[in-house]
């Protein structure tokens, strides 16, 4: 029984050399110690020795038991310190290899457009005044001087909330509010996002943006109007920007006009941008109707000022050279990259 001891212990100690893992160790200690493994047998067959040899025989399989739990420790501590040292191996970090570049999102081309405007109205002394997104149908239409009969009013153009509420066609809600909220005289520009119902294609969206410029002081005249529009177009199309004033119709304004550039693209001779014609309509604009002042309780007598409202979309897409308005909308970063 002593030799089956020993036999028990050799097998074990090589089948432990070639475990590679810990299953491979734990299989060993099934084969040895498990219920029907080989030293539990030797111990079940003490039975039939002598109270002398089972005395000797006990002792020297609890020697030889212990001798077994010893080195499966042994080989699993190895086993656990390899695996350890191979895992710390593929975690490590080559501090001195490149880094992963990082993708830094750029400013969206219609962001881009509202600071390049606001910046430079800034530059002429304006303020950025801010108004929100759902408005009074007062602050919307009647404080403007718009009739009840105006087709904006209309439930197919402007998306009311109730009788009262709108979201906002137009950022010239801001006048009134501003006219209410704002010491004289002032300067202020208006960016924000607005709503209409229209049908996307590709030229409308039923949300886009707008710029509003508002002057109140005393002496305003039409010709402070036009040289800070002339100024303005400059800077955003470049030094040999032309611009003409057409007449037009606003309610909140009067007399009122609407701006052309020339063509930036063609130089003003002709081309597929202008439609031939040499010129690019770009904004609304005129004199602050006094109807609109009197709702601010603002002094005609004393004061006057100028209105300006622009698309921004409108501005991007000819800057830019961009023929569809929906692209602006899609979030395909391919197409928002072009712009960093």
């Amino acid at each position: 029984m002593q030799e089956k001891l020993q036999k028990v212990l050799e097998d074990a100690r090589e089948q432990l050399k070639e475990a590679a893992t810990l299953e491979d160790a734990d299989a060993v200690r099934v084969r040895v110690l498990g219920k029907k493994g080989q030293l539990t047998q030797i111990l079940r067959g003490m039975g039939k020795l002598s109270p002398e040899e089972r005395k000797t025989m006990g002792k020297e399989a609890n020697m030889a038991k212990s001798q077994f739990e010893q080195m499966l420790k042994d080989r699993v501590d190895e086993v656990k310190a390899r695996a350890r040292e191979a895992k710390f191996r593929a975690e490590t970090i080559d501090v001195t290899e490149p880094g992963v570049k990082v993708t830094i999102g750029v400013e969206h081309p219609i962001t881009q457009t509202i600071n390049e405007i606001v910046d430079i109205f800034r530059s002429m002394g304006y303020s950025v005044y801010e108004t929100p997104e759902v408005d009074t149908v007062f602050n919307t239409f009647d404080g403007l001087n718009a009739p009840e009969f105006h087709p904006a009013r209309d439930m197919t153009d402007t998306f009311y909330i109730n009788k009262d509420i709108v979201l906002r066609p137009h950022t010239s809600s801001g006048e009134v509010r501003a006219e209410k909220e704002l010491p004289l005289p002032y300067k202020i520009v208006i960016p924000g996002r607005c709503f209409r119902c229209d049908t996307p294609d590709a030229t409308h969206s039923p949300t886009f943006h707008q710029v509003e410029m508002m002057v109140i002081g005393e002496d305003i005249t039409m010709a402070d109007l036009k040289g800070s529009l002339d100024y303005m177009a400059k800077r955003l199309f470049g030094p040999e920007t032309r611009t003409k004033f057409r007449p037009h119709h606003f309610p909140f304004t009067e007399p009122s006009a609407e701006m052309d550039v020339s063509c930036f693209k063609c130089g003003g001779k002709g081309c597929n941008v202008c439609k031939g014609s040499g010129w690019i309509e770009i904004l609304g604009c005129g004199m602050t109707h006094p109807h609109v002042h009197r709702v601010g309780n603002i002094d005609t007598e004393k004061y006057t000022g100028f209105a300006v409202g622009m698309g921004v979309e409108r501005i991007a897409m000819l800057k830019y050279g961009i023929d569809d308005i929906r692209l602006l909308y899609e979030n395909d970063m391919r197409f928002i990259n072009q712009f960093k």
